[in-house]
Formats: C-alpha cells, sequence, structure tokens
C-alpha cells in the first residue's frame, strides 16, 4: 500500500466511528540538572550517528527592517538541518529540530515562515556553507522565491516544503518547531540520489 496510502487509510479509519481521544497537553520546560541521565555526550553522538539522515537546508526570506540577528547580515536566513522529517498528513505538518543557541533560528521564527530543501547527493558543499557561522550563506548560490512564503528555494534540490510555523515546542538544548504545509513539489534533482549524514560523514 506504501506509506501514504496506509496514512490515508488511518486518516479514514480515524474519522469513521473510532473517535481520538486528546492526551492532555504535556508541560513544556527545560530538562533540570538533577533529571539528566548519566549518558555520556560523546558516546550519544557515536550511538546516534549510526542512524543515516537525509539533510535539509531550511531557509525564511528577510524581515523588513532587521538587522540579521545581531549578526550584521540581512537579507534571508537559512541553516543545515539533519533534524527533518514529516509529522502529519491531515492536516499537513512537519518538523524540525533546531539548536536553542541557533543564530539563524529567531530570524527564521520573526519570519514566521520557513521552506525545506532537500539536498541531493551533489550538495555536501552547500550543505557546508549554510552551517558556517556570521557568512553571507546565499553569497553565489542560485534560488528564487517559494511561492506562499517567499523564502529562498535553492536550485538543484529534491524536493521543497513551504511552510508557515504552526507551534514551537522545547526539547531539552533543542526547539521542535511544527510548520503547516502551504505548498510542496519536487525540484531540479529530483531524479537524483540525495545527501545523506552517517557517522560523521556525507555519503
Amino acid at each position: 500500500m506504501g506509506h501514504v496510502g496506509m496514512a490515508a487509510a488511518a486518516v479514514r479509519y480515524l474519522r469513521a466511528d473510532h473517535p481520538v481521544e486528546a492526551l492532555p497537553r504535556p508541560e513544556l520546560r527545560c530538562v533540570r540538572e538533577d533529571e539528566r541521565a548519566p549518558v555520556d555526550q560523546g558516546e550519544f553522538r557515536r550511538v546516534l550517528g549510526s542512524f543515516a539522515s537525509g539533510v535539509t537546508v531550511v531557509t525564511a526570506p528577510a524581515v523588513e527592517g532587521e538587522d540579521g540577528g545581531g549578526q550584521g547580515i540581512a537579507g534571508p536566513a537559512g541553516f543545515a538541518c539533519q533534524s527533518f522529517c514529516s509529522l502529519s498528513l491531515d492536516p499537513p505538518l512537519v518538523a524540525f529540530m533546531v539548536g536553542r543557541t541557533s543564530t539563524s533560528w529567531p530570524r527564521i521564527a520573526r519570519a514566521g515562515v520557513f521552506c525545506v530543501n532537500v539536498l541531493s547527493a551533489g550538495q555536501a558543499g552547500l550543505c557546508r556553507a549554510f552551517a558556517a557561522s556570521g557568512t553571507d550563506k546565499f553569497a553565489g548560490v542560485a534560488h528564487d522565491a517559494a511561492p506562499v512564503s517567499g523564502a529562498p528555494r535553492l536550485a538543484g534540490t529534491l524536493a521543497w516544503i513551504d511552510c508557515a510555523i504552526h507551534a514551537v515546542h522545547t526539547g531539552g538544548d533543542h526547539l521542535v518547531v511544527v510548520g503547516r504545509v502551504h505548498a510542496l513539489g519536487t525540484g531540479e534533482a529530483a531524479d537524483e540520489p540525495p545527501l545523506l549524514f552517517h557517522r560523521g560523514r556525507f555519503l
């Protein structure tokens, strides 16, 4: 049946005669020092690095009157993001995770919209450029405007997903950003293999 077919079947099932009660909203707070699990951070990274992930660049349009988040860089914002996933079919939601110390996130939050650009295998250099901080990440990068948000839609990608920020949740030293999808499509490199990251390197 495939993932989309199974998801659609689940939606039909839930809409029929099987109402689902909403769970109580969890308390949103940071983890206290006395709650930290005895897991070495290096070991955590090593083991979790066994999970191969796709790579995206999350972008947002420039916000009128902003100063680049104090970085002296105006214009659009963007950062390389491995922690991205689809979340819901109805309504169409996606999610990405971003570090609390990210300098790009405040600019994306102010814009209120973003575009997820799914990178192709030949775009490792582009990913590295968007992983840097304090530079003009869009210098020399071909892009146009996503149709709804106006966020940069990068050339040569596998796909793009144009979103508005739907919700933001705390997740330890990261934030979980949920986006409502308003438009999406495949990119110029739709038939190319994806850029993957595994054990500290690109595949």
